[in-house]
């Protein structure tokens, strides 16, 4: 999707302007978790205030973390804060149920037991849906936890725009290799001989139709092809180092009963976890092909 009005902070041959919009969009870093919490006094009513709250730490960090006293099974509670954004086509995934609102929790059978997010396991980093069809593009998510787990699941967060500025600090090449539309690919996933999704390729930075950037990306190894480049493997290589060490970046923390995060697809993990048998880990997921709307800096 070529973009109809490309920032000129992402025109790799403008460097004032890329300056300018690098030096606003650090100014709010370091920052922790708790700067990305609102809270909500009643989901069902969100008032002006608190929403024009929300809509300021999204512009800032492209995520928002909302808190509410509500900590019941209910899935109204996101889709309505979703809507808020203007969140309203959801991804109909193969882990979703038929209202497309994914429940993640610990399976240990059927065609969830398949795969990490429905086991205790780590998750590395990765941005949601990085294996979907061009046509499928997840632009926003939303994490809405109804219980933790009862030790771990600790989640890391970061920002899409910084792991575009850290690699353009590093090497403005680093940037054009990793926008190649085959620079990453996705094999098809098959199970008993049928395919479920076919391969996919596709660039790890793009841009929508409004000039937004969009990251896909996955740190996992097992059935990565990565095109061959002495160039595109060392983007690669910068990718990995920017997770490690003590990055002022990235934000941590573990989401309580009642909250929720909304963000524009930015890169995450998960550690870990030990649950309680009683009273399961319980999260939802809500993947979205419209972008979270916020303000577009100037």
């Amino acid at each position: 999707m070529k973009p109809v009005n490309l920032p000129k902070w992402f025109d790799l041959n403008d460097a004032d302007a890329y300056a300018r919009w690098r030096e606003e969009k650090c100014a709010a870093y370091p920052a922790t978790q708790n700067r990305l919490v609102v809270d909500i006094k009643n989901s069902r009513e969100v008032t002006l205030e608190e929403s024009t709250r929300m809509r300021e730490v999204l512009d800032t960090f492209n995520m928002v973390i909302y808190r509410t006293p509500d900590i019941s099974e209910n899935k109204n509670i996101p889709l309505r804060m979703g809507k808020l954004f203007g969140l309203s086509t959801l991804d109909s995934n193969i882990g979703a149920g038929a209202d497309a609102v994914t429940e993640i929790r610990v399976k240990d059978s059927g065609v969830h037991s398949r795969y990490i997010p429905y086991t205790p396991h780590k998750l590395s980093w990765h941005t949601d849906g990085y294996y979907n069809s061009p046509n499928k593009v997840i632009r926003a998510m939303t994490l809405h936890c109804v219980r933790p787990a009862q030790s771990g699941g600790e989640n890391e967060l970061f920002d899409h725009e910084m792991a575009y500025i850290y690699l353009r600090d590093l090497d403005p090449d680093f940037i054009g290799v990793l926008s190649q539309p085959d620079v990453m690919t996705i094999p098809a996933n098959e199970e008993d001989g049928k395919i479920i999704r076919t391969e996919q390729a596709g660039p790890v930075f793009s841009f929508d139709e409004n000039g937004y950037l969009h990251m896909r990306y996955t740190a996992r190894k097992r059935n990565i092809q990565w095109k061959d480049s002495p160039r595109i493997s060392g983007a690669v290589e910068a990718l990995e180092q920017m997770f490690s060490g003590d990055n002022d970046w990235i934000m941590r923390g573990t989401l309580s009963a009642g909250e929720g995060l909304i963000c524009n697809n930015v890169l995450h993990n998960r550690r870990e976890f030990e649950d309680d048998a009683q009273s399961s880990r319980l999260l939802y997921r809500l993947r979205y092909y419209e972008r979270a709307l916020c303000a577009r800096l100037i």
